[in-house]
């Protein structure tokens, strides 16, 4: 097998530079790699493949991925997100380590700066370095990184500190010089800087960072229809530190989505599942959080559940060169957007890959059998769509519905597409809400009228028409 080849099924969709080496004990050679990738445009290292493309594996490839990690937790400066996993092609396990390109250049491997060129690593020269320091100092400080207001001694969620510094010492085997001390274990997570919080420390660890930056907070609803009216079965603004009140909207939308249940062949145990997979959403859930845009004030985060399909909202763009397309197919993401939150979150076990969320995403719900999710873009932000099953309906015996005479009034005075003015002036009635509520609202609830343009409510251009099941229950009146 080629070397692309294999490249091509560990890293689908990555076009940037991948290395290929047949062993990884020398981790010198690893690290200066992944410093060489962080400097320029990102890469990745695959583990255990010869010059020849032959698959030869790595022994004990687990601990070998332990090994590696912490070598680049302490000889990479500053500290930067790089994911590092084991994968198996047949009975053969294969290292592979995924680089994105760096936001805090200069990086350096024990303390040598290393560039990329082509399939070489080197040294850095002092002309290069002074050209990439004099870049950093006229580059604008991205909003993770400016200090927040926030009172250190006041203001933070020592639970919270706690529970990263557990999760980093026991996956990473991260050492903190004094576990205790809150200040000291947030300068190691590099969101604290000359005992002060960065944006990006309040964001993940201040006990409530939407004091000081109501964007962050993060709005859920629940719709009984398929469209974003005022009907809603439950909404809540959720305010926090970041990982807890990514948990609390998962919870949320297990709460307000409905289970499946299965047999499995051979197997008469009834299995309960989630409609949307779990993997899908915590993933969706976790990408939105890390890439929003938290410097946008008119941003945030926004969940809506429809009956026919999950919304998850992030303020923000694509990253350059990303698409909806090459989402789907595996694209890597060269640069993250907030790479110092990434970073705990990766330490909490949260972010395993690096720009393959999407891939995992996909997978999921091909596995479950639902619609393929669907990315999309406009000037505000992100949104990623799941889709319910597609579900046959049944051909059952027409139940005609029982309306109230306010609304069988409104039907009989339908005639094509109308507005709602002219209803209502047909109707006699000059009150807005009571028209909305007693007359609109409870026909469109029933299937009995339509919206002509469903996707925009509020629009001045908007009129009504009877459905089929309105038409059937005029023509029963009329007969």
């Amino acid at each position: 097998m080629k070397p692309e080849k294999i490249g091509e099924i560990l890293l689908p969709g990555n076009d940037q530079s991948t290395e290929f080496l047949p062993r990884c004990q020398d981790l010198e050679f690893v690290g200066s790699v992944v410093c060489g990738f962080l400097n320029t445009s990102g890469g990745s290292i695959v583990c255990g493949v010869d010059d020849r493309g032959d698959i030869i594996g790595i022994e004990n490839a687990d601990r070998a991925v332990k090994n590696l990690e912490q070598e680049l937790l302490h000889g990479i400066s500053p500290g930067a997100l790089v994911s590092v996993q084991a994968h198996k092609i047949g009975e053969k396990a294969l290292l592979v380590v995924e680089v994105p390109s760096g936001k805090d250049i200069p990086y350096a491997f024990k303390n040598v700066i290393y560039l990329r060129e082509g399939q070489i690593t080197r040294k850095a020269d002092i002309e290069t370095i002074r050209d990439m320091v004099l870049r950093k100092q006229v580059e604008p400080e991205r909003w993770e990184r400016r200090f927040s207001s926030a009172d250190i001694k006041e203001d933070l969620d020592r639970d919270e500190i706690r529970s990263t510094v557990g999760a980093a010492n026991e996956r990473f085997q991260v050492q903190f010089r004094d576990s205790e001390n809150p200040i000291i274990a947030l300068e190691k997570l590099g969101v604290c800087r000359y005992g002060r919080l960065t944006n990006g420390g309040d964001v993940l660890f201040g006990t409530n960072p939407a004091m000081r930056y109501p964007q962050v907070r993060v709005r859920a609803a629940c719709f009984t229809t398929d469209r974003a009216d005022d009907t809603y079965r439950d909404m809540k603004s959720f305010e926090g530190p970041l990982v807890p009140v990514l948990e609390d909207v998962y919870h949320f939308i297990q709460r307000n989505t409905s289970t499946i249940s299965r047999f499995s062949k051979g197997d008469l145990e009834r299995r309960d599942e989630p409609l949307y997979p779990v993997l899908a959403i915590r993933e969706g859930l976790v990408n939105a959080f890390v890439h929003r845009d938290y410097s946008d004030f008119s941003g945030g985060i926004a969940v809506r559940i429809y009956p026919d399909r999950l919304e998850i909202w992030n303020s923000g763009t694509f990253p350059e060169g990303v698409t909806p397309d090459n989402l789907l197919s595996g694209q890597h993401l060269s640069v993250l957007r907030n790479p110092d939150i990434a970073h705990v979150i990766h330490l909490r076990g949260l972010m395993e890959m690096i720009g393959r969320g999407s891939v995992m995403i996909k997978r999921a719900c091909d596995e479950r059998g639902l619609p393929p999710p669907k990315w999309s873009e406009d000037r505000r932000g992100v949104t990623l769509t799941f889709y319910a099953p597609e579900v046959t309906p049944e051909v059952t015996p027409e139940v005609t519905p029982e309306v109230t005479p306010e609304v069988a009034q409104m039907l009989a005075a339908f005639d094509g597409e109308m507005s709602r003015k002219d209803l209502q002036y047909i109707l006699g009635l000059k009150d807005n809400e009571h028209f909305r509520k007693a007359y609109l609202l409870p026909a469109i609830r029933e299937n009995l009228i339509e919206m002509t343009i469903p996707d925009k409510p509020k629009s001045s251009k908007q009129r009504y028409r009877l459905t089929e099941k309105g038409r059937a229950l005029i023509g029963e009146d009329r007969s």
